[in-house]
C-alpha cells in the first residue's frame, strides 16, 4: 500500500491552527495546574461511581438545599463543580482532537517510512549497478539495518 494519506491540511489552515493552539496555551498558561506524580497518586482523579456521588449531591444542593451540610462552602463547591464540568468537556474535545492528529501523523510517518524502504532499495540495486555516490549512500545508509545475532536468555535461577 502506498500513500494511503494526503495532507489535506493547506498552509494558511496549518498557520491559523498553530495560532489558535498558541492563543489557548496563553489563555491557561498561568490558570492550569501541573501535578508531580506524587501529587497525582496522593489526589487522584474520582471513579465514575464517585462523579455520580458528587453529582448527586450537587443535584440536591440545587433541589433540596435545606438538607445540605452547613459545613462545606456551597459558593466554592459550586465553582468547583462547574470548572470541573467545564474541564472535563474541554478536556474530551482535545484528546479526540490529539487521537485524531496522532492517527494522521502515524499514517504520514508509514508512508514517509515506506517511501524511505523504497528509495534504500533502488540505492541498493544501482549500487549493484555500479552507478556513482550509491556505494556511499547505502554504507552510509546500512546503519539503520543492523544485523545483530539475538541472543537468547534465560529465567533459570541457581540454587
Amino acid at each position: 500500500m502506498r500513500n494511503i494519506i494526503q495532507d489535506l491540511l493547506t498552509q494558511d489552515e496549518k498557520k491559523k491552527a498553530e495560532k489558535l493552539v498558541t492563543e489557548l496555551e496563553a489563555i491557561f498558561i498561568d490558570k492550569l495546574s501541573a501535578l508531580t506524580e506524587k501529587q497525582r497518586r496522593d489526589y487522584k482523579a474520582i471513579n465514575e461511581k464517585n462523579k455520580l456521588f458528587v453529582n448527586k449531591i450537587w443535584d440536591y444542593r440545587q433541589h433540596s438545599s435545606s438538607l445540605s451540610s452547613p459545613d462545606v462552602d456551597w459558593e466554592e463547591f459550586e465553582k468547583d463543580y462547574k470548572a470541573r464540568v467545564f474541564t472535563e468537556n474541554l478536556l474530551g474535545r482535545v484528546e479526540s482532537l490529539a487521537y485524531r492528529l496522532e492517527s494522521t501523523k502515524i499514517l504520514h510517518d508509514y508512508d514517509n517510512y515506506q517511501d524511505a524502504l523504497n528509495d534504500y532499495a533502488y540505492s541498493q540495486y544501482s549500487k549493484g549497478a555500479g552507478k556513482p555516490g550509491f556505494t556511499e549512500k547505502v554504507a552510509e545508509l546500512k546503519q539503520f539495518f543492523a544485523r545483530t545475532k539475538s541472543i537468547p536468555t534465560t529465567d533459570e535461577t541457581e540454587e
